[in-house]
């Protein structure tokens, strides 16, 4: 894991292939995780809808957007990394999530005044 530096480190060292590579792995995982937690929040409001047709029209509309973006965030990866390959950018070896946890913490860390996240 060592071996691909996080965003932290490629913006210190002005990498912009490994920088333009961390952005949009981070931005696919935090869109499809969005779906994924707007799907639920649908699931919710249907299951508390109370029996009433807008609250319900409202849940199958955020269930149903958050599908659709689900699916152009599985598009995206797939159209990135074949781009990605056609230029010679490898996006998919750098989505790790334990590695964006870690990038996380670390910017946690270096913005809190005693340096440690408490």
């Amino acid at each position: 894991m060592e071996d691909a530096p996080n965003i932290i480190d490629a913006a210190r060292t002005y990498n912009i292939t490994d920088i333009i590579n961390r952005g949009l792995a981070y931005a696919i995982i935090i869109a499809g995780l969005l779906s994924v937690v707007f799907i639920f929040i649908g699931g919710i409001s249907f299951i508390l809808s109370g029996g009433s047709e807008d609250k319900i029209k409202q849940a199958v509309g955020t269930i149903r957007y958050a599908i659709i973006g689900l699916i152009i965030t599985i598009l995206a990866v797939v159209i990135v990394a074949t781009v990605g390959k056609a230029i010679g950018i490898n996006v998919i070896e750098y989505i790790n999530f334990s590695d964006i946890i870690d990038t996380v913490a670390s910017i946690g860390r270096s913005g809190s005044p005693t340096g440690s996240l408490r």
